[in-house]
């Protein structure tokens, strides 16, 4: 219940020093996310990388450093429930004409869930729910950037049109040939469109910002014609002059593709990807345009592409609660082979899996609960080149005891007892990760058909080398840890033994020195804590013919150590690899790179 009266001088103090701390940690952010496109004009990709993974630990480092002053400065321990709500209003209506309300709310959450007992995370301490709608919120002031701009051409000024928008994102590099690009562009659209006709309102919208990964920005936005509207992106790259390291002639610009259709731009914006840079007054409004295009994708997951991840988190946890007022089924120990350092468990109904580390793990799993879970703060931080998938990490989740299946229960108390807690009909998990749930591979490679096979394990061979592009050595390359999306992408799921490429040694099985040798069971040769021996993969990987006949054809070379060191030796030496977020087929050029 709310109070009365906001009697308690302290509590505006408070609330204005939570929102201090939240447009510090927006302020920060913001200006990472615009200096992407002076990374991108250098070339600077070892920076971009760098600065990806840096932004990450914003939120955390202006979390602390809100709870460090307010309990130096307004002693928290000493405040009351009431003052607290209090603060809680005082906050709402410092949020009224804010830009970034939702995301105020959730920073108000994250320092209050460190100052108070989880018995008042309810709505009248916390924001279960937004009180501060960001419907139709944009930026009025004067002389500041929209949202997103329109363009209204003809059919016979398409081509000017296009050179227009290019032109006003203010790239300060040069394109190779903007004139062919544009012509690249304007054929792709109009075969896209087939033959169409401009209707009165027919448009261009393009997001103001430019989207920043790695090596490439993407243009985003949408055709409108009549009652069609089709999404599109454009990924803009560097020639193959660019090179290895930043420098002032790293190359020239080019329009590598034009992408069309949901499903197209779903891929660019995967989960398994890294988050982009994108300078943004107004998140909302960015999330807003791009549900437009991609209906399918959850908020939660749109917010997280954009690296505003911790609201991400809040609004996947919203959902996820909804969900379970609106089920019955129970949560279940998930299918596939058990791990030995991941309990993992689902929700039939629910497209996740929760993972929670293990208190103890088979003598052979060398390892500790805090190595794995710097594994995964590793990947979170990493480019994850469409192969790793994402995971949002919890503390203190609430779960309905009677949901839980017995075995489920058991299992639980058994392997993660220091993890759980049981608080009358509540079930108190207090670390978990939680996944997008794929099928395993071993499990599709039993139930497909020989062409799905061949596909998989394509893609299996094909996930590995990109995770190699990305400098990530996954140490077990078992089926089981690779899953199979909705879009027959292959993506690695299982952390707990990955390694930096070029943390590891790459050796060929030595020739046995005598017959003794030759005829042992046993290993006769040293072998190194980050010593790898490829050709011993294939006895684990390919023991059905089928699958072998496959990998054979195709990625026989990751059994060559020669494959993996070379990768090793040419990423120590400042190379940067090329990994598309999309088929090469839709390249206009084979000379242009990502």
């Amino acid at each position: 219940m709310f109070p009365h009266r906001l009697n308690d001088t302290r509590a505006f103090d408070i609330a204005r020093a939570l929102l201090d701390g939240f447009n510090r940690h927006y302020r920060l952010f913001r200006e990472t996310s615009a200096a992407a496109q002076q990374r991108f004009e250098a070339a600077d990709w070892h920076g971009q990388q760098h600065a990806q993974a840096q932004r990450i630990e914003f939120y955390d480092q202006r979390v602390d450093e809100a709870v460090a002053r307010l309990r130096a400065d307004y002693r928290i321990a000493e405040l009351s429930m009431d003052s607290w709500q209090q603060a809680k209003l005082h906050y709402i209506g410092l949020l009224t004409d804010h830009h970034q309300p939702e995301l105020a709310e959730t920073f108000f959450n994250s320092v209050t869930a460190k100052l108070l007992h989880r018995a008042y995370f309810h709505n009248d301490f916390i924001f279960v729910r937004p009180a501060v709608s960001t419907e139709y919120l944009e930026n009025d002031e004067p002389g500041t950037r929209p949202t997103y701009r329109a363009y209204y051409p003809t059919r016979d000024s398409l081509h000017e049109t296009w050179t227009r928008i290019i032109g006003d994102f203010g790239l300060a590099r040069a394109f190779e040939d903007l004139p062919r690009d544009v012509d690249h562009v304007v054929q792709a659209m109009l075969s896209e469109l087939g033959g169409f006709r401009p209707r009165a309102n027919f448009q261009i919208q393009v997001l103001a910002s430019l989207f920043y990964r790695n090596k490439g920005a993407y243009l985003v936005g949408r055709i409108i014609n009549g009652f069609t509207e089709t999404p599109l992106a454009l990924p803009i790259l560097y020639t193959p002059s660019d090179t290895a390291a930043p420098q002032a002639d790293a190359g020239r610009l080019v329009i590598d593709a034009a992408l069309f259709g949901e499903d197209e731009l779903l891929m660019i914006f995967s989960y398994a990807r890294a988050y982009f840079m994108v300078d943004m007054e107004i998140p909302s409004a960015y999330v807003q345009f791009l549900r437009g295009l991609m209906p399918r994708k959850p908020r939660a997951e749109l917010y997280n592409s954009l690296g505003l991840q911790k609201h991400g988190k809040n609004l996947f946890y919203r959902d996820f609660l909804a969900h379970q007022r609106h089920s019955s089924d129970r949560f279940r120990i998930a299918p596939g082979i058990k791990g030995m350092v991941m309990l993992v468990f689902d929700l039939p109904s629910f497209p996740y899996v929760f993972k929670v580390i293990k208190d103890f793990y088979p003598s052979q799993k060398e390892t500790t609960r805090e190595q794995i879970k710097g594994k995964y703060l590793l990947v979170k931080q990493h480019d994850r080149v469409g192969r790793m998938a994402d995971t949002l990490e919890y503390s203190n989740v609430a779960f309905p005891r009677q949901r839980f299946e017995d075995e489920l229960m058991a299992e639980l108390e058994r392997f993660c007892g220091s993890l759980v807690e049981v608080d009358g009909d509540t079930l108190v998990i207090k670390h978990l990760y939680i996944e997008r749930r794929m099928i395993p591979l071993n499990i599709y490679l039993q139930e497909a058909s020989p062409e799905q096979v061949a596909h998989a394990v394509v893609e299996y061979g094909n996930a590995i080398k990109d995770l190699v592009a990305a400098n990530i050595f996954p140490g077990d390359m078992l089926w089981k840890n690779f899953g199979v999306t909705r879009h027959g992408k292959v993506v690695f799921y299982d952390y707990d033994e990955i390694e930096y490429l070029t943390d590891c040694n790459f050796r060929r099985v030595p020739a046995p020195r005598n017959e003794e040798e030759e005829m042992s069971g046993e290993v006769w040769y040293s072998v190194g804590p980050r010593d790898v021996f490829p050709e011993t993969f294939g006895p684990f990987l390919l023991g059905n013919p089928r699958v072998r006949e496959v990998f054979m054809a195709h990625h026989a070379d990751l059994l060559d150590a020669a494959f993996w060191q070379g990768h090793k030796e040419r990423i120590k030496a400042g190379h940067v690899h090329d990994v598309f977020p999309y088929e090469p087929g839709k390249r206009f050029t084979s000379t242009a790179r990502a």
